[in-house]
């Protein structure tokens, strides 16, 4: 069994048309999404139109539970809600925060407990963003029969074994290579290439593996759309991989 996990796509329609072409270039037919399908300044509804077409077995992150939330409380000014229409807000309204695929596998965006919840890493009292310890991450999969869970929210690919023999992906970001947020202090996460990421994830004999692939893309278009709309981080981001600091 092999399948592609995607997440985090972040309404960045190229990238996810090079990745879901590496895909089927593979001869994968399965594919997975994360969540956090079309928030930000990029094209929500062509990147919307083209997951309904596709169908694939889906999650909904805390961006997509945040639209959602604003869709069902009447209106917003944001630009990524003004591009949707309503069957797009249907679309994510219908999906699970989590959801188990092939009696095996969890899907989940933050972790399986909370959407928005930082699980493979954490963000230190300096700000950098680090590998959360082991001890966390299983308390995180207590009581989840799963053998592979995957997650997302981070944007920082990851694969974490736990000492029970379960294994835990992060497959990155599809749209989004890097941004800066913020915890109980700033942070930036960066991946140091504009290239879309996603997971394979295959069962074998001796358990499951997984691969972090990166596709490049023209990325030109997008980060001029992000700098336009006023997205410097994300602009950035999406050009280069790094997150251009305002002065």
């Amino acid at each position: 069994m092999k399948f592609a996990a995607i997440a985090d796509i972040h309404g960045n329609c190229p990238a996810l048309e090079a990745v879901l072409a590496d895909i089927a270039d593979l001869g994968i037919t399965e594919v997975v999404n994360l969540g956090d399908h079309v928030s930000g300044p990029l094209e929500a509804a062509r990147t919307a139109d083209l997951l309904i077409e596709r169908g694939f077995p889906s999650i909904r992150g805390d961006q997509d539970r945040i639209l959602v939330e604003l869709w069902q409380a009447g209106n917003s000014a944001r630009g990524d809600f003004r591009q949707l229409e309503r069957r797009h807000f249907e679309w994510m309204a219908a999906m699970p925060p989590t959801l188990a695929y092939r009696d095996d596998v969890l899907l989940c965006h933050g972790s399986p407990r909370d959407d928005a919840a930082f699980w493979l890493d954490y963000v230190g009292d300096d700000g950098s963003v680090r590998a959360s310890p082991i001890e966390f991450i299983e308390a995180g999969a207590d009581s989840i029969d799963a053998r592979l869970m995957l997650c997302a929210h981070t944007h920082v690919p990851r694969v974490v074994h736990l000492r029970d023999g379960r294994m835990i992906v992060n497959p990155g970001s599809v749209g989004l290579p890097g941004y800066d947020g913020r915890a109980h202090v700033p942070y930036v996460v960066e991946a140091g290439t504009p290239h879309a990421c996603y997971a394979i994830l295959e069962h074998t004999r001796p358990g499951w593996s997984a691969m972090i692939r990166y596709v490049p893309y023209d990325s030109t278009a997008m980060a001029a759309l992000a700098r336009r709309r006023g997205m410097t981080a994300w602009a950035s981001a999406i050009a280069t991989g790094w997150v251009e600091r305002d002065n």
